[in-house]
């Protein structure tokens, strides 16, 4: 059979292979040709319930000999050595409870005979005995990702530089690029760490230099002529009527500034031209002025000056015409000015550092004798922050030492002190969440974390960045560990501005919203799809899980609800009327196919061919990221459905893909996958709604293996809702995943369990999922290792 060797791949399809290899005699209960159980197993429920509807139903395909599939059942001869294949048991379990094991069209177990089996799964091949003390896990220590790492300098120094942007691309592992497992560190990225900690220090410290009087020259082509540009000649601006010819000048320091021009006048009437010296407009002196043409003269005014730009001008006041000379060359009265400077500054004062600066410049030297001790305040405070705990005295001398050998080559203070800071950025305890173990090499020795590892652990789980001043000093004082205060983090927490990292970050990801930004529909197909639409669909996702996390609805409105969140682009794509601008708004969905996330255009146009929608992929992605029950991966011989246009001639999508499926060892997948994505085929490859499939009118009713029945979109998110349990299980486990940064184990189901009652007990509201996961054992607690064989 051609799913054979897709099976070997993957524990879920081994359960299939089981399904599509049963004897074929009905009522026949064989003999185990292999592995025999021994008489003793009877007081064994495997081998008294379960062992026999192997026997009779799967053994002739799935023993030692034939290993169909790559698997045999002989080794399992009691529940101790069945219990081994414990990831086996989870998807045997869905398949046989849902009757899809064994396949129509084969001898069917009894109710009985599937009850025994499930049975037997729970109460021993999965059962964990949630009583016991239980095991926290141990996640590996972890690299800060790209997000995490630009967000924690920014938080940390105060510039927001995107560094990361050069760094390579984050792995991926259990859906998400925060997991320990995957995050490594290779030489190039460390070479990128030491680049961007100089960038970051340099952008973030000033260091003074000595300010030096200095005359800036500013030539006649580089002034402003407020008479146009024929005015400004060559070798002058010429001024016949009253201007003024205008530097616009920034001053780098406040202080006294000498404003000369270098000028010269022609007299009409009995006055001289006068030249008057303005400072934004505002007139500081003004100058009679004797000098002509071929012997100019210097006219300048010492003024005090603020930093920053300012409009320098000098300009002709007295304009006069003599209507009474016969010599229309000297009848006008003009002013010539040749070049204009700015000297200083004389008794600069300094302007204030930046914002960034001070943050990190706790302390300064009010003299020689103190500049070490200033020194060392500043790295305490800045470590203490980047390393999310407090400095231990040792690293703080290592790093002192830094700063003293710099200090010994004259260099100034802040330069000197910046040595030690860029030590801290390329530290592993800034680039690494590192948690500590009192016995790191007892995996029996389970501890809480430390109340700094909290904090660091709650802040880059709701804001992927690190603490803030209020959680380092609930953390220092020991509070955090009380579960009110905790609670009350928590809270305050979703609320800040912050957390929409938790949108971006963890619902990116889990919604595959990440995908859409490379997703590119077929142009002539499409023609309408561009890049505002493509912006405007992710954004709507992001904004409605954000609604639902600050405002704490329920989380079933994933599934289904009645509003979504539009802009005229996107509106106009829906065809949702009286929507204008580019910003987005709440908007009801009255009598509308749209409701919940799935029928968001990001979720089906990630979920669809270039040119086409695919119900496979639609219903692979709800099978994957809405209930948590993932179909096998497909055997790799089959061929891919066409798709043009003569492919269209034979029937509408849902026609050919019926036909398409016509293998029995894929029809149980599909029997899952495709009823969900044909509830969903009312909507286009890019999510615009329609009724037809080229000349076919849609039918997006189905059914799925457990005789739910749905007759549309809408009908389709009912049916979703009464599958809450599979929907609440999924989401915390991914948000456990996420928020531990490390994959979920067999004994991590007490913990999951926790976190589902939490959220049931907590109307299934987004902060109760939240605190579920934040109050978990996985979350507080961590233990040592198993020590490596020597």
């Amino acid at each position: 059979m051609r799913c054979r060797r897709a099976v070997l791949a993957c524990p879920a399809l081994l359960a299939t292979g089981l399904a599509a290899c049963l004897l074929v005699r009905p009522g026949a209960a064989p003999e185990l040709r292999a592995g025999q159980p021994p008489a003793k197993a009877a007081t064994d429920p495997y081998v008294e319930s379960v062992l026999p509807v192997f026997a009779r139903y799967c053994v002739s395909c799935h023993n030692d000999k034939k290993k169909s599939a790559g698997l045999s059942l002989a080794p399992y001869k009691d529940s101790a050595s069945a219990r081994k294949a414990r990831d086996l048991w989870d998807t045997v379990k869905e398949l046989v409870e849902n009757k899809q094991m064994p396949p129509k069209g084969k001898p069917q177990p009894s109710d009985a005979e599937r009850k025994a089996v499930v049975a037997w799964i729970d109460s021993t091949a999965i059962k964990v005995d949630c009583t016991q003390p239980r095991d926290p896990g141990r996640p590996t220590i972890r690299r800060l990702n790209k997000v995490e790492y630009d967000n924690t300098i920014r938080d940390l120094i105060g510039v927001d530089l995107r560094a990361a942007d050069a760094f390579p691309a984050d792995d991926v592992g259990y859906g998400f690029d925060n997991i320990g497992d995957v995050l490594s560190l290779p030489p190039v990225l460390f070479e990128k760490y030491l680049t961007a900690a100089e960038r970051a220090l340099d952008a973030a410290i000033v260091v003074p230099k000595p300010i030096k009087v200095h005359t800036e020259r500013v030539p006649p082509r580089n002034l402003r002529a407020s008479l146009g540009p024929l005015a400004r000649q060559q070798k002058r601006v010429f001024l016949n009527k009253n201007g003024s010819a205008t530097a616009n000048y920034d001053f780098a320091y406040e202080g006294e500034y000498i404003l000369r021009a270098r000028a010269y006048g022609e007299q009409a009437g009995k006055d001289l031209p006068r030249l008057s010296v303005e400072l934004d407009r505002r007139p500081i002196k003004s100058f009679d002025v004797e000098a002509v043409e071929g012997k100019p003269a210097t006219y300048e005014v010492r003024t005090k000056v603020a930093a920053g730009k300012h409009d320098v001008s000098f300009t002709f006041t007295n304009a006069f015409t003599d209507k009474s000379t016969k010599d229309v060359k000297s009848a006008d009265r003009t002013l010539s000015i040749e070049q204009v400077e700015i000297e200083g500054p004389y008794n600069p004062v300094r302007r204030p550092p930046p914002a960034a600066h001070q943050k990190i410049f706790v302390a300064n030297p009010t003299g020689p004798g103190d500049a070490e001790a200033a020194a060392r305040k500043v790295i305490t405070a800045f470590a203490d922050r980047a390393y999310r705990r407090p400095i231990k005295v040792d690293e703080l001398a290592r790093l002192t030492k830094l700063y003293q050998f710099a200090a010994s080559q004259n260099e100034r203070f802040e330069a000197s002190v910046k040595h030690a800071l860029k030590a801290v950025l390329v530290s592993p305890h800034f680039l690494f969440r590192i948690e500590r173990d009192a016995d790191p090499n007892n995996p029996e020795a389970v501890h809480p974390v430390t109340p700094h590892e909290l904090a660091t652990r709650l802040s880059y789980f709701l804001w992927s960045t690190m603490p803030d001043e209020e959680l380092f000093r609930l953390a220092e004082s020991g509070e955090l560990r009380n579960p009110a205060v905790l609670e009350a983090q928590v809270r305050r927490m979703l609320k800040d501005p912050k957390s929409i990292e938790l949108s971006e970050n963890f619902a990116g990801q889990w919604l595959m919203l990440r995908t859409l930004t490379t997703v590119q529909p077929d142009r002539q197909a499409f023609p309408k799809f561009d890049a505002p639409l493509r912006k405007s669909m992710i954004r709507e996702t992001e904004l409605y899980f954000d609604h639902v996390m600050r405002d704490d609805r329920s989380v079933l409105e994933f599934l289904d609800s009645d509003y979504t969140f539009v802009n005229a682009v996107l509106a106009q794509h829906y065809g949702i009327p009286d929507v204008t601008g580019n910003d987005f708004r709440k908007v009801a969905l009255k009598d509308s196919p749209r409701g919940g996330i799935l029928t968001h255009g990001s979720i089906l146009t990630v979920t669809s061919n270039p040119t086409r929608t695919s119900p496979v992929m639609r219903g692979k992605w709800v099978l994957e990221n809405i209930l948590g029950t993932p179909p096998p991966p497909p055997p790799p011989d089959v061929p891919e459905l066409e798709a043009d246009s003569k492919a269209q001639l034979t029937g509408s999508l849902r026609q050919r893909m019926e036909k398409h499926r016509n293998d029995p060892n894929c029809a149980t997948c599909h029997a899952k996958m495709d009823p969900i994505g044909f509830g969903l085929e009312n909507f286009d490859a890019v999510g615009a709604y329609r009724t037809e499939d080229g000349r076919f009118k849609i039918d997006a009713g189905g059914v799925l293996p457990d005789g739910a029945k749905f007759t549309g979109p809408a009908d389709l998110r009912k049916v979703l809702i009464a599958k809450a349990d599979l929907f609440r299980k999924n989401l915390a486990e991914k948000m456990l995943t996420y928020a531990i940064g490390r994959g979920l184990e067999h004994y991590d189901r007490c913990s999951v369990d926790d976190v589902i009652g939490h959220l049931k007990k907590g109307q299934d509201k987004f902060s109760a999922l939240v605190l579920g996961v934040v109050m978990s054992e996985p979350f507080q607690k961590r233990r040592g290792s198993t020590p490596a064989p020597k």
